[in-house]
């Protein structure tokens, strides 16, 4: 009979690689467009965020491996600060359905 640890560590949750964010209301999103091109305020050479459900865990490098994109890690934080990242997974998963939800309702026009 597996341990909660082991059925934890079983437990897939979203690897999330954040090149960047920016602010903007909700005119410039639905003005929004096929080609538009989005500055975002970070160098080439910045690291970039590693998130599990929106938690800082770790930075990293964008790498090109073979046709594909990666990302060479380079900090990562303490392990507690992982798991909690993992164990909140679930609470974040509901707020972001909501958020989910409401930018449905915009884009249907509905809002």
């Amino acid at each position: 009979m597996p341990s909660d640890g082991d059925t934890l560590l079983k437990l897939e949750v979203p690897f999330i690689v954040q090149l960047g964010t920016r602010r903007m209301s909700v005119r410039e999103v639905t003005a929004l467009t096929p080609g538009t091109i989005v500055e975002l305020p970070i160098n080439a050479e910045d690291d970039l965020k590693l998130l599990i459900k929106n938690k800082v865990i770790g930075l990293g490098r964008a790498v090109k491996v073979g046709e594909n994109y990666g990302v060479r890690i380079t900090f990562v934080g303490d392990l507690n600060h992982r798991i909690d990242a993992v164990a909140t997974a679930d609470a974040a998963s509901q707020v972001s359905s909501e958020a989910d939800r409401l930018a449905e309702q915009m884009l249907a026009g509905q809002i």
